[in-house]
């Protein structure tokens, strides 16, 4: 039977961020998006995703989701068939780092939602290019229907995040690190270092895209998840 898959979004994203692959993989497999917009920190949020999905399911989280997704891979091993993380980061959050979000929480306090989406999603974080401007019009639409309640939440989140290197260094399954070659927020280098955390993990690296690769070149990015889909359990 073809394994379920369950995606999960990044920052204040829903499940637009994966449409072109959602339209793809739903035609062949069970395909299940499980939002992070419940609890605090990244166990909760796992947990919550575990609480909802089949026995076993390949899984593929991208950003905050995939920090999430990591997590999941840590409460349940047995329960995850195979890892896709994508334009993620296994460590966690530096003083300067989690401070820096501070400004996120009182805008949200504030309910000046769309600013701080605007504020945290720079333009150089996606790749040039007529495109650009259409998909932070998005990333803001997405956020301002999941609300300022679930910003807040999900920042602190990240400010708190656990860091995940023994979990990938402990990781059985086959696995897949994709990234924009151009994103500037959660870089190619770090997910290079992953790569070299995971057993026999593959490193896929899109070019002319950002921090948002699903959408930014969806062509390219549904490949890499095809092949990472029809990767042999066993891993050689």
């Amino acid at each position: 039977m073809t394994e379920p898959l369950v995606l999960v979004p990044g920052f204040m994203c829903d499940a637009r961020v994966f449409e072109p692959q959602i339209t793809t993989f739903s035609a062949e497999r069970p395909v299940m998006v499980s939002p992070i917009t419940t609890g605090d920190t990244v166990r909760d949020m796992a947990a919550a995703i575990l609480a909802g999905a089949p026995a076993k399911f390949a899984l593929a989280g991208l950003s905050l989701g995939g920090i999430v997704a990591m997590e999941v891979l840590r409460q349940a091993p047995d329960r995850v068939s195979r890892l896709a993380l994508l334009d993620t980061n296994p460590l966690s959050e530096t003083p300067n780092g989690a401070a820096a979000y501070e400004p996120l929480l009182v805008q949200a306090k504030a309910g000046h939602v769309e600013e701080a989406l605007r504020g945290f999603m720079s333009p150089d974080y996606l790749a040039p290019g007529p495109k650009r401007m259409e998909l932070i019009n998005l990333f803001v639409r997405m956020g301002q229907g999941i609300g300022a309640e679930v910003m807040t939440r999900q920042v602190r989140a990240m400010q708190r995040r656990p860091d995940q290197q023994g979990t990938l260094r402990r990781c059985k399954v086959p696995t897949l690190l994709l990234c924009g070659a151009l994103d500037r927020l959660t870089p190619p280098k770090r997910h290079e270092f992953m790569a070299e955390l995971i057993p026999f993990a593959k490193l896929a690296m899109i070019e002319d895209a950002g921090h948002l690769p699903t959408l930014e070149q969806p062509e390219a990015t549904t490949a890499a998840l095809r092949g990472w889909l029809a990767q042999p359990y066993v891993l050689r």
